[in-house]
């Protein structure tokens, strides 16, 4: 196994841009720690990589608790490695018309597609500010810049999610740890 640890948060299928970034970080020689909603697909992709001769992991975590991603980090600490890589994918567009859409599922896009990915890049970052840098990159959509019916939610969390990665770039910048929206 690597030294040199990749988390990709927010995987599905292998034909997504989660698997995608997996096979890619396995194929620069970092173990890929995977996270996502369904086992099966945790293990095709994780089959797939290991085929190809890299090392991975999977993990069921909910991304909408603060408290399951804090501890999916700490268990990272516990296992060793060097965190250079953090993608975090959340989000499924979260489609719903703003007419009769309750407050508990615009909250849902929220948690998922916006805090979430704040813990998760405050965790990250924060470990790689330590250990001398890294990178962490946050997906997005055209909903990131531009809202329309009916992905009013989501529209709203990955604008937000946007403005985090902004501020935590020119935050964690200057200690050697770039971070992007794309």
């Amino acid at each position: 196994m690597s030294n040199s640890v990749a988390i990709v948060l927010g995987v599905g299928a292998v034909e997504g841009i989660g698997g995608a970034l997996c096979l890619r970080a396995a194929s620069a020689g970092h173990h890929v720690v995977m996270v996502g909603r369904t086992q099966e697909k945790l293990e095709i992709l994780k089959a797939t990589i290991e085929t190809n001769g890299g090392s991975a992991e999977g993990h069921l975590i909910d991304l909408s608790q603060c408290s399951e991603i804090t501890n999916f980090f700490d268990l990272i600490d516990r296992q060793g490695g060097n965190l250079d890589f953090v993608a975090y994918n959340a989000g499924n567009s979260f489609r719903h018309e703003t007419k009769n859409m309750s407050a508990a599922f615009y909250e849902e896009a929220w948690r998922i597609c916006c805090l979430g990915g704040f813990v998760a890049g405050q965790a990250a970052a924060n470990r790689m500010a330590a250990n001398g840098g890294g990178s962490i990159i946050f997906t997005g959509a055209t909903a990131s810049v531009k809202a329309r019916p009916p992905f009013v939610a989501f529209a709203a969390a990955k604008a937000a999610l946007r403005a985090t990665a902004a501020g935590l770039a020119r935050e964690y910048g200057p200690k050697s740890v770039h971070v992007s929206h794309v």
